[in-house]
């Protein structure tokens, strides 16, 4: 099964998250199938802290993939902001 969830990137306590569809038996930080988009928690204002590539995301929704909590709180929040 395909989920798509926040893989960890960035140093010790500056995290950066990527947005990955990955398979569900894979571990966190490994490989992935497609990234699809970014997080940043620690952004400052001028800076974009969330991206998102929507016609990926919507395909792989299409086709049956899962989403984590995480992700789907983040996008549902900044869709609301748009």
């Amino acid at each position: 099964m395909v989920i798509i969830r926040l893989a960890r990137g960035g140093n010790r306590n500056r995290p950066y998250f990527y947005i990955v569809a990955t398979d569900s038996h894979s571990r966190r930080d490994s490989n992935f199938i497609e990234k699809l988009g970014f997080y940043n928690p620690i952004a400052p204002e001028s800076v974009e802290s969330f991206r998102l590539n929507s016609e990926r995301f919507d395909y792989w929704l299409s086709v049956g993939a899962q989403v984590s909590p995480r992700v789907k709180s983040l996008v549902k929040k900044h869709k609301k902001a748009s």
